[in-house]
């Protein structure tokens, strides 16, 4: 099986009729890597990976696999396989059969393709299955058998569109695990399509956020959650609270924002944002729930919400503290339980302090709706 090969995107444009699909889309994956393109439903993800595949010609751009123009090269030429949400095994074939099918259309024996088949199921740890049905396994097998099918066919790229989204969450998160395991096992290029940050945070080397067709940022996944390029990726991946005001002064790589409810909220300038901030501009700032911490109420600085608590929520890991925030939205306080009393404080204005550098502003835009 062929190792590292790499995918390009160049000035990718896909359009249906006068709709818009994908805008301009460049993205460079290297070989060998877990690529996510992450974004909600109708973003244009699965677009792009029909265009990779071979099952949609681009309206203008190019897509290159191992640095050769795919322009006019069907689907059965390409270097890639793909797995669809459905799986699409064939239910009256034997696992082990389902898996070989490749080699049975390319006219290998009997013998070749079952020794083949089993050395995939060893890999994807069902080696005593080979012989029951499809109906016979649970969905995660089923899943891991799409890949093996997948893998038989010796692709350099394995295209996946959300297969893991008809499992159950405890299931999900298992299949991600094993994923990332398989992916690193076998050492090809993974592209990989979700809407479920998740998914994507956990198996990818990289990410593309994705929203109406544009590509808003690529980045690890440390990169995209602590480092978001605009609001929608701040408000999409993952939970985030929202200040919304005007630029007050800038300090180097740090805003301070008059807040439209808590006051002077001082924080650091996304990196992609850096330069392009000036006193006066509307700017949001974004603080994840997990980035307060309880603070005297006598306490005063330009790192500190004050609000009155509104609600309360046990989550087991963690006590949830939602206060009223700016324009109708709550704020979320995160506070982990380490087996801590924990006293109501419903009704009071509490303060919260949070380090200026998990407070990320950025010029205010529009913001994820999922």
């Amino acid at each position: 099986m062929s190792a590292g090969v790499g995918v390009d995107l160049q000035d990718l444009w896909i359009r249906f009729g006068d709709f818009v699909a994908v805008r301009d889309a460049n993205v460079n994956i290297n070989g060998g890597d877990f690529f996510s393109f992450l974004g909600p439903s109708g973003c244009g993800k699965t677009t792009i990976l029909r265009a990779v595949s071979g099952f949609l010609e681009p309206s203008e751009g190019n897509v290159l696999i191992g640095g050769k123009n795919m322009k006019g090269i069907g689907p059965n030429k390409r270097p890639t396989a793909l797995i669809f949400q459905n799986l699409a095994l064939f239910p009256l074939m034997k696992v082990w059969e389902n898996i070989a099918f490749s080699m049975e259309i390319q006219g290998a024996s009997a013998k070749e393709r079952r020794k083949r088949a089993d050395e995939l199921l060893d890999m994807i740890a069902l080696s005593d299955q080979g012989d029951k049905l499809p109906s016979e396994l649970s969905g995660g097998q089923r899943q891991r058998v799409a890949i093996a099918r997948a893998l038989c066919a010796e692709p350099d790229v394995l295209l996946l569109d959300e297969p893991l989204s008809a499992l159950d969450l405890k299931l999900r998160q298992h299949m991600r695990t094993e994923l990332r395991e398989i992916q690193q096992r076998v050492g090809i290029t993974f592209i990989y399509i979700t809407h479920d940050q998740g998914e994507a945070l956990t198996m990818s080397d990289n990410i593309a956020v994705m929203k109406a067709g544009v590509i808003d940022q690529i980045g690890t996944g440390k990169e995209v959650y602590n480092d978001p390029t605009t609001p929608f990726v701040a408000s999409f991946v993952g939970e985030n609270n929202v200040f919304r005001g005007k630029v007050s002064e800038i300090s180097g790589t740090e805003a301070l924002i008059a807040s439209n409810r808590s006051g002077m909220l001082r924080a650091r300038i996304s990196t992609a944002n850096q330069g392009k901030m000036r006193p006066g501009d509307d700017a949001m700032v974004f603080i994840r729930p997990e980035a307060f911490a309880l603070a005297p109420a006598s306490a005063d600085n330009d790192h500190l919400v004050k609000a009155r608590v509104t609600n309360e929520e046990f989550e087991g890991n963690a006590f949830n503290i939602f206060m009223e925030g700016d324009g109708g939205k709550e704020i979320k306080v995160a506070i982990p339980n380490l087996g801590q009393s924990f006293e109501s404080r419903l009704g009071q204005t509490i303060a919260l302090d949070y380090d200026i550098r998990n407070a990320v502003a950025m010029p205010a835009g529009e913001m994820a709706t999922e």
